[in-house]
């Protein structure tokens, strides 16, 4: 009989054990009970705790809350799984698994790849190489969605997880309104249910020991009385409370909501009266969620619209920034709250402070947000950057290259000695423009080795919450790198398609890369477009041959799906449906190359009716409204324009 003892009492802890029992019991069907107990003196069975309660040593952790270190010495009966805090004692289970052979290939049930064999002794130490690995919510997600995230995060080796928005309630609205799926019927939900589905997902964030990430946009609006729960959706006519409105950037002559949304809005940094109010708004907030272990303050979700009044030209919108994040620091201090803080150089503040500094570094992260960079390369993040553009209010032209971002970090850090972290963008639109994944992987962990060896301790990914078409191998090598960044790409490509596809892998990885090329990343990726013309017929020809090549496929995906494990039945599963994606959505590419843009939009239009009503069997990993709104950025532009029968 196997035992499981835990040699402190934490709810974390206690989870692990729980964890570990359930795959135990999976991997040997016939092995009868494996008991759970308290016991600090246990000499026998599997027993987890810190390191510190073994004598083991940790002290290469600088920071054992931040800093996870995963140490496993096991035979085959028992033995230690233990970690440097509690939440790495439950990714150390996770790895004793892994090393016994079971893989984490999806989320949800349907993507856990178990063995059926005898445990066998490992012997492990690490601490991961980054210290936050984390994704925040985003895209179309639904609260299952989330829920099943937070639960594969710490399987596959995340240790942070990002809840953006005091009440994320418009991308829970993107879901259940169906964006961008004429072939599903709009359901509907209130604020008051996502708020209390936040609570719940908190809760399942603090079960698993994830360091807790929060908010972000909203602190220019809401302070104010603004409401921004409905995101980006333009509102005319929205009411500004009289006592607002001189707290308002000044922007075109003008103090009002920025075209109309209100989490765009800035507001008017110089006015002290003004900081005053966010500042102890953020402190409230602080205040009130103990449970928070970063809290992001970031400005408003758009750019070139700060304050043009003569007092706030007077600095850069950084300058005001940093003494904004001084006055909360003192706040916070006088609160006696040791919330870390995290801000954004993001858009105008990748300009660098010219006269402020932050004066509690300990307090803070900086953020990069490189959201206009390139998708098609990994630039060396230590390379010399080129000189750097002067900063033009609102009149900014913002860097292309993440090379160029590396020049606007290091002016930032003679300002601030704080660690920085980087929020990235592989999962949100950037994911679908490879049309097979390879591409877009290859990318994600040349960027995560990039960042590392620039000095981040941290990558935030965000996107979608199924992010995992047409499976997951990108979002698997984001994990796996973070936590090892020698890992070896074509490793984890064996480890992953080996595991999701069995024996005919190779095919299928070959597969995947034929189909990425004839689509062209670089041609479907709006975001490094110079001129903006897709115009390029002789593509046209080669993307007319994709639908043949997943036909080809089709009888085999139908042939290989049955199989002992269900996550390769569901993996094949996946693989037929993405060919019929791939049939329906070429035609529209190939149209729009051929340069017929108005039968390109209808033609992108009946694929998102034709190929939606498949989303409901698939939506644990595909994410419609998000196909949707990559292309329809800039390739299908023209569907954001009301139909003709829309308008008056």
């Amino acid at each position: 009989m196997y035992r499981i003892y835990k040699i402190r009492s934490h709810p974390v802890i206690d989870y692990a054990a729980e964890e570990l029992k359930k795959y135990l019991r999976m991997m040997m069907p016939r092995c009868g009970e494996v008991e759970i107990a308290y016991n600090p003196d246990a000499t026998d069975g599997y027993r987890l705790g810190l390191l510190e309660d073994f004598g083991i040593d940790g002290s290469e952790a600088k920071d054992p809350f931040l800093d996870d270190i995963l140490h496993i010495d096991t035979d085959g009966e028992g033995g230690i799984i233990a970690g440097s805090n509690s939440r790495s004692v439950l990714q150390a289970v996770y790895r004793f698994l892994r090393e016994n052979g079971c893989r984490w290939l999806y989320p949800g049930v349907d993507g856990e790849y178990i063995p059926v064999t005898q445990v066998k002794a490992v012997r492990y130490h690490k601490m991961a190489d980054v210290r936050i690995r984390a994704q925040c919510n985003e895209g179309c997600e639904s609260q299952t969605s989330v829920l099943e995230t937070i639960e594969f995060s710490p399987k596959i080796g995340l240790n942070s997880y990002m809840l953006e928005f005091d009440n994320p309630k418009v991308y829970y609205g993107y879901y259940y309104d169906h964006k961008n799926n004429p072939a599903r019927e709009k359901e509907p939900v209130s604020n008051g249910q996502v708020l209390q589905w936040k609570r719940q997902c908190e809760a399942e964030i603090a079960k698993r020991g994830l360091i807790f990430q929060d908010m972000g946009h909203g602190w220019t609006a809401e302070p104010f009385g603004l409401d921004s729960t409905e995101g980006w959706l333009k509102r005319p006519g929205q009411e500004i409370p009289e006592s607002a409105r001189p707290y308002l950037a000044l922007v075109g002559g003008e103090r009002a909501v920025y075209h109309d949304v209100a989490l765009n809005t800035n507001f008017c940094m110089s006015n002290q009266e003004a900081r005053t109010i966010v500042a102890k708004a953020i402190a409230d907030y602080a205040q009130n969620a103990t449970n928070v272990d970063f809290l992001h303050v970031w400005l408003a979700d758009s750019n070139n619209n700060h304050c043009e009044c003569d007092a706030c030209r007077k600095k850069l919108p950084s300058d005001w920034y940093v003494m904004l994040m001084n006055e909360l620091d003192r706040e916070l201090t006088a609160r006696n709250l040791p919330t870390r803080i995290v801000f954004c150089v993001y858009y105008d503040t990748a300009y660098a402070p010219a006269f402020e500094k932050i004066e509690n570094p300990d307090r803070f992260t900086m953020l990069l947000g490189a959201i206009t960079r390139q998708y098609t390369e990994t630039p060396d993040l230590t390379a010399p950057t080129g000189e750097l553009r002067p900063y033009d209010r609102n009149q900014n032209v913002f860097p292309r290259s993440l090379a160029d971002y590396m020049g606007y970090m290091k002016e930032w850090e003679k300002k601030c000695a704080s660690p920085k972290f980087c929020y990235e963008y592989h999962f949100w639109v950037h994911q679908y423009y490879d049309l097979g994944g390879l591409e877009i992987a290859r990318r994600v962990y040349e960027d995560v080795r990039a960042y590392r060896k620039a000095g981040f301790d941290g990558i935030i990914e965000d996107g979608s919450q199924r992010s995992f078409w047409p499976n997951g191998f990108a979002f698997y090598v984001y994990a796996q790198t973070l936590f090892d960044t020698s890992a070896d790409f074509d490793e984890l490509k064996r480890d992953y398609f080996s595991h999701a596809y069995g024996a005919h892998w190779k095919e299928v990885a070959d597969y995947l890369e034929q189909v990425g090329k004839m689509g062209d990343m670089a041609y479907l990726c709006y975001v490094h477009r110079s001129s903006k013309s897709y115009y390029r017929p002789e593509h046209a020809l080669t993307l007319r041959r994709i639908p043949a090549l997943a036909e080809s496929m089709e009888e085999k995906f139908r042939e290989w799906q049955p199989s002992d494990f269900r996550v390769q039945t569901v993996s094949y599963q996946l693989l037929r449906y993405h060919a019929l994606y791939c049939k329906g959505i070429a035609e529209a590419f190939a149209l729009k190359a051929e340069g017929k843009d108005d039968e390109a939009c209808a033609a992108f239009r009946a694929f998102l009716k034709d190929f939606g009503k498949y989303e409901v069997y698939i939506e644990r990993y595909y994410d419609q409204g998000l196909v949707g709104s990559a292309y329809r950025k800039e390739m299908f532009k023209e569907l954001n324009q009301p139909a003709k029968s829309e308008v008056g």
